[in-house]
Parts: structure tokens; sequence; C-alpha cells
């Protein structure tokens, strides 16, 4: 049992479980949030099973079905302008008030929490730099260990190499990270020689693989939400048309709304809750009387539909994909191309690699759709099958990191300083 203070209130820290904190800003649609969940899920079936403590920034994490021991800390929501910059999301605070209160906030969680481990997704540094504070108390402590967890492709090399240049991302690593585990196939895009990143992140960077989701499917609760949303009395084949978040996803789901399906087909429209809402009611009403079309808002658990669609068509975010190549789904990937290249090169690696079929929005249309579902059915065949090992990676891992994790004395002059 350990004793300190922080901020002047005594904690107890109690031996046995390890600690571990799962991160992600989540400013735009689920897939950040998705990940850590499949992570947390991964990471609980390590003995002795963990604590985790998973920081999220928007409030419909509280929606989805979290693991056993497993909680959740949810942060004031980030929005996203149209120009690419970022605002309160639902309060009416400026952008240094709401980064400051959310810096406190995860600082506060982690010197109280005290983790043995801690996973920050995808950006170095949190959203505007909100992880700094704590990542230096983290690092000044002595006890965590600091992985970077990364997806597949983060954009295109020029845009990459700029933002971090800009973000001082490689000095963040340099400080407080122990190591970068990539969510790919080295072979399908060697993420660190894309970039042209230095010896010391390529020496850092374990390639994980990907994530396959059909773990989830085990999830207690995985199918029960899909059940009583989905008709059971129908048992058409259908076709699931899905767009993560929603923010940017009318358009595809405007356009698979009026497609022609084939005969004795369904299809489903899962748009995501940040789906403006002009477009959900336009949604709504443009299936209208229709007996093959179906709109769901949101689940908290899809896993289930994608394991049981026909076919899947979805943009080109990480975790959809993954959904689709998981199950060896015939896939098209519609992409967004602006502001971020990232999945649109996704799409088309993986449409070069017969993984899945690629659209590009210019060319969506109700007709394109139609002329994809009216090809013969038959299953995704990739020319070389991607890694999709990422989950017991992760939890192996893991495994040998925590017990190499160091005891560190409440009297350390580093644990003072670091709670100060």
């Amino acid at each position: 049992m350990k004793h300190f203070s922080a901020n002047g209130a005594k904690i107890t820290r109690h031996g046995g479980a390890p600690r571990i904190v799962l991160y992600s800003h989540d400013t735009v649609g689920f897939g950040h949030l998705r990940r850590n969940l499949l992570l947390a899920q991964a990471l609980r079936s390590i003995e002795p099973r963990p604590d985790i403590l998973m920081i999220a920034g928007m409030h419909e994490a509280g929606g989805f079905h979290i693991p056993e021991g497993v909680d959740m800390l949810t942060l004031p929501a980030y929005g996203k302008t149209a120009e690419g910059t970022y605002e309160a999301r639902h309060l009416g605070l400026d952008l240094r008030t709401i980064a400051a209160l959310r810096a406190e906030t995860i600082k506060a969680a982690l010197a109280a929490f005290d983790p043995d481990l801690m996973i920050v997704d995808n950006v170095p540094r949190g959203c505007q730099g909100e992880l700094d504070p704590a990542l230096h108390m983290l690092r000044k402590r002595g006890r965590a260990r600091v992985i970077l967890g990364l997806r597949d492709i983060i954009d295109s090399p020029e845009t990459v190499r700029a933002q971090w240049l800009r973000q001082r991302n490689q000095r963040a690593l340099r400080d407080w990270f122990d190591e970068i585990w990539i969510y790919g196939d080295r072979a399908f895009f060697d993420l660190p020689k894309e970039y042209g990143f230095s010896a010391d992140f390529r020496a850092r960077s374990r390639f994980m693989g990907y994530l396959d989701q059909r773990h989830r499917l085990s999830l207690p609760r995985a199918t029960e939400a899909a059940t009583r949303s989905v008709p059971v009395k129908d048992d058409r084949p259908f076709v699931l048309c899905a767009v993560g978040g929603g923010k940017d996803g009318a358009d595809l789901c405007h356009s698979f709304a009026r497609t022609t399906l084939p005969p004795n087909r369904r299809g489903i429209i899962l748009t995501g809750t940040q789906m403006p809402g002009k477009d959900q009611a336009a949604l709504t009403r443009q299936i209208g009387e229709r007996d093959d079309m179906q709109v769901l808002r949101f689940l908290p658990e899809p896993i289930s539909l994608f394991a049981a669609a026909d076919r899947v068509i979805t943009m080109g975010g990480y975790n959809t994909v993954c959904e689709a190549l998981s199950f060896g789904k015939r896939s098209l990937i519609v992409p967004r191309t602006r502001p971020r290249r990232e999945q649109a090169i996704r799409a088309e690696r993986l449409s070069r690699a017969g993984a899945v079929d690629m659209l590009l929005p210019e060319h969506l249309s109700p007709d394109s759709l139609s002329q994809w579902l009216s090809r013969p059915q038959a299953a995704a065949r990739p020319t070389r099958p991607l890694d999709m090992s990422g989950f017991e990676r992760v939890r192996n891992r893991a495994t040998e990191i925590l017990a190499q994790t160091p005891s560190i004395s409440p009297s350390s002059p580093a644990l003072k300083e670091a709670l100060r």
C-alpha cells in the first residue's frame, strides 16, 4: 500500500491489480474511442486483470458498452470548424479556456490514479498540447511506461512531416514516451519509412498488426442492441452503409438511400450521432415508405451488423475498414479526401491489394452504388493476407511491460515534485 498527496488530498495506492490509462482526444468521429475500447478488452485479458481508466473527449463515450473493470472519464468536447480549427463543441468557452480545463482535468486524474502504463492514441501531446503537464508529471514520477499508439496511416507524408514539426511531436516522443505501437502491417504501409521519421523513432516502433474486430463479438452485449434495432422477421440479406460518427457522411448516406438494391436485399444505414440533424431528417424523408431500407442513428456496439452484413459500404476510417476486413466482407470504400488524405491513401492501397473496392467521392451517386451492388457477390480476396494479430500482440507486450514496472517510494523527491 502506498500513501501520497496530490494537491493536498491524501491518496492510497493499494498493491495488486496493475493500472492502465487509455487516452483519446476524440474531436471528430468515434474511431479513436472504438479503438481504445478494443484495446481495453485486450488488456483486461491480462492476469492479474488490470484496472483501466479510459479518458475520452466526447460525451457520447458514455453511450458505448464499457468492458467490466474499465471506467470512463469524459472531457468537455472539442468540435471542429469547417476551416479545420477547434472550438468548444457544447460549452460557451473560448479555445484557451477549454484547453486549460481539459489539461488540468487529465493531470489531476493521472496524479490520483497513478498508472503503471499509459497508451496515448494518435496525438503525442494530445489535442492542443493538453497532455503536456500530465506526461511531464508521469515522467518525473518515474513509474508509468508511456506508449504512443498509431493507426496504420496518419496522412500524406508532406502533411505529416510539417504537422509533426509544427507540433514538436518528435521532442515529446523523445522526452516522455517509451515505445510506439503501430496498429498496422509493415508490408502494407511502412509508417516510419513512408514519413521519413528518425532512426530513434524507428528503433522504438513496433508493428502490432491490424486490430481484429471479431474479438468484440465476445462482449456480453455485442448483439443485444442490434437485435432490438433491426427487424427480426426480415431475413433478407442486407447491405450495411456505415459512416462512423457521421459528421461528414451525409453524402454517402443520401446516395445509398436512393440506390436500387438487388432483388431480395435490404439496406441498413448507420448514420452516427454527429450527423447534423437536418441531414438525419432528410434521410428519414428520403427512404419514405421503402420497405427495403432502414436508418439507425446509433448503436452502442454495431459489430454484429458487420458480422451479419451481405456487403458493406463505408467511408475509409481505420476502425470501420478494420471491421470490414476482419469479417472478409465484400466492401466498397468511399473515402474522405479532405482535409486529410488518410482515408484516401488507405482505400487506394487496400484496393490495389485486392482487399476492398474503392469509389472516389466525386464519382459517388445512387447509380454508381447500384452498379457496384449489381456485380456478382464474392468475398474479398487480397493478394496477400494482412497481419490481423494486433489484439494478441497488444496483450502480450503489455503483459511484458507490466511485469517490468518499477516500484517508486512515496518519499521519492521525483514523486513529490511531480505532485506539486
